[in-house]
């Protein structure tokens, strides 16, 4: 059995171990087209013979942007590792000044690309770049096909070649640089290790219960994004068939077709999710409508390890019956674990999904950890609603005095891409500063408090600290976006982005007389007296001091297009205020 110690050892593990028909599949022209784990192995060959006779060295560069999840973003990634060359995602949605200045900064020679969109994007900034050329994996005309580098590669007289460079490449070598989208300033290069990564997987793996060799997952988060991608290596090391979804959009036909075990997700898709399913069940009437709302009652309720004693077991057993089974048919009926990071996980999705047995194990890590530092597991107790679970083996953290979260572990980072400076900023004794506060509970539990950058004080000196109003307003359907402000201020007030979407199917039930464009929502009375009683709801939880006086609703969607968010959906607090200004104005000088 092959010894992991480097990511491109992963797809010769499942080969011996598992050897599947499937081990990737995606759809093409409406037909989903599977490739074995023997395919896999022999095209990232073809691909590392074929890098090697374009003139691909040891530690070059080489840049793969991808808007979706694909088999070929996998084959590209185990070919360019193996000759001891680096992976260099970079996001699709960010702009083409940004792709620009990734390029260059990783100074990548290659270039892969998915698609039209992203193709024109990197043609208008690739006389700026050292690229020697770009590939595509969609036929495009104009565009080399990335299909070349099979019949470049189809001559193996240099695998020798190939096998010396694998040998030569150390578990602690440089595999990848993560550019992290960060809410402030140009991306951050993070150089993970191999050893950074196949540690994280190895220790993740034993907090992650799928059925060896014979589990399916659904991937769609971005590959470019280090938890997808971990988790991608996961699935090879478990013998789990991956299929790549074809969109969000098509995300429910997508369960529907392939019926999945196991998908990871971030935050909103299952606040989406669940929205659409608490909508679903409005337009219900008499018997079944109470019955729907009485099943989410008790689901909102939920304590695992049957802590709310026989009689609510007893219920949740009809309810699951009666409703929650619908619940699982509409994501594909077999459904056992949802993952979700990268975001705060609402406590009300974690009990009603759980409630509905398709229970989502939150977690918590950063780019910079590779990423997992912790993971609720339901087995042995090791799932605690309101946590991000336990600390994984071989990773220590410790809460400094002022409550930032800081991490210790084989899967810590090696540094920032060129920039000493930054990495001896975020490094002490080892220990890398999360920018996370958090602390433990007495069983060991890892909770998040907040961020520490974020923390403000106003102008009567009194902290707040944003994300927890911002966590417990976003649980509102009305609310999609909200960022909470009032530093140097007298009292903290919000913006806040309507829900659109669910905002007019309630406007419809309830046969309201407004206008249904986002201007007319936004500046209706109705509505802003509707968010009032949600704000009202938010404050009951806090302090005076902390209690949101006032806010204002954005006529426009907060999107990564516009700027507001980061492609992994976070929300850019310096622009959401800098486009806001006048909203600010108007409530502290009006």
């Amino acid at each position: 059995m092959t010894e992991i110690t480097r990511l491109f050892d992963f797809p010769y593990y499942q080969h011996d171990k598992y050897n599947l028909d499937k081990a990737f599949t995606t759809k093409y022209n409406g037909e989903w087209q599977s490739i074995s784990s023997q395919e896999y192995i022999d095209k990232a060959n073809a691909i590392s013979r074929a890098l090697l006779r374009l003139g691909v060295k040891k530690g070059d560069k080489i840049a793969v942007i991808s808007t979706n999840n694909r088999t070929e973003w996998n084959i590209m990634d185990i070919g360019v590792l193996q000759i001891g060359a680096q992976n260099i995602p970079i996001y699709p949605t960010i702009c083409a000044e940004d792709y620009e200045y990734v390029i260059n900064h990783s100074e990548s020679i290659y270039c892969f690309v998915s698609d039209t969109e992203v193709l024109k994007k990197v043609n208008t900034i690739k006389a700026n770049t050292q690229l020697k050329d770009v590939y595509s994996f969609d036929t495009i005309e104009g565009c080399k096909h990335y299909s070349e580098l099979f019949e470049l590669g189809k001559d193996d007289s240099n695998q020798p070649e190939v096998e010396a460079l694998k040998n030569s490449v150390k578990p602690e070598d440089l595999a990848t640089i993560i550019y992290t989208s960060g809410t402030t300033g140009t991306p951050k290069g993070v150089m993970l290790s191999h050893n950074n990564l196949v540690s994280n997987v190895l220790d993740s793996e034993k907090r992650v219960p799928f059925d060896y060799g014979k589990s399916k997952a659904l991937s769609f988060l971005p590959v470019c994004h280090v938890f997808e991608r971990m988790i991608l290596y996961l699935y090879q090391y478990c013998g789990v068939e991956v299929y790549f979804a074809e969109s969000i959009e098509k995300m429910s036909d997508n369960l529907k077709e392939i019926k999945p075990n196991v998908m990871t997700a971030v935050p909103r898709l299952y606040e989406k999710v669940y929205d659409k399913i608490v909508a679903k069940g409005s337009e219900l009437s008499g018997i079944k409508k109470a019955l729907f709302f009485w099943a989410i009652k008790l689901g909102l309720k939920y304590e695992p390890y049957g802590k709310n004693g026989w009689w609510y077991e007893k219920q949740l057993k009809l309810a699951r019956k009666l409703i929650f089974s619908k619940w699982q048919e509409g994501l594909g009926g077999e459904l056992e674990l949802m993952v979700s990071g990268s975001a705060p996980l609402q406590s009300r999705l974690t009990r009603t999904f759980a409630a509905a047995g398709m229970p989502i194990m939150e977690g918590y890590g950063l780019t910079e950890t590779s990423p997992v530092i912790s993971v609720n597991d339901e087995r042995n107790g090791g799932f605690r609603i309101g946590t991000v679970g336990r600390v994984i083996d071989n990773v220590t953290v410790k809460i400094a005095e002022d409550g930032e979260i800081l991490v210790k572990g084989p899967n810590v980072m090696l540094g920032y891409y060129k920039d000493p400076g930054k990495t001896a900023e975020v490094m002490t004794d080892g220990y890398f500063h999360t920018g996370d506060k958090g602390d433990f509970d007495s069983d060991g539990f890892l909770k998040i408090t907040g961020r520490k950058k974020e923390m403000f004080k106003t102008s009567g000196g009194k902290y707040v600290i944003p994300t927890l109003l911002e966590n417990i307003l976003k649980q509102s359907p009305f609310i999609e976006q909200v960022m909470v402000i009032g530093e140097g201020e007298k009292m903290p007030a919000a913006i806040i982005q309507p829900n659109f979407e669910f905002i007019r199917d309630w406007i419809e039930r309830k046969q309201k007389d407004i206008g249904t464009s986002e201007t007319e929502i936004a500046t209706s009375q109705i509505i802003i007296d509707r968010i009032q009683r949600e704000v009202n709801n938010c404050n009951l939880n806090f302090g005076n001091w902390e209690q949101i006086k006032r806010f204002e609703l954005t006529p426009e969607v907060w999107s990564i297009d516009a700027g507001h968010l980061t492609p992994t959906m976070k929300m850019k607090r310096a622009v959401v205020k800098q486009l806001y200004t006048p909203l600010i104005e108007k409530i502290y000088r009006p």
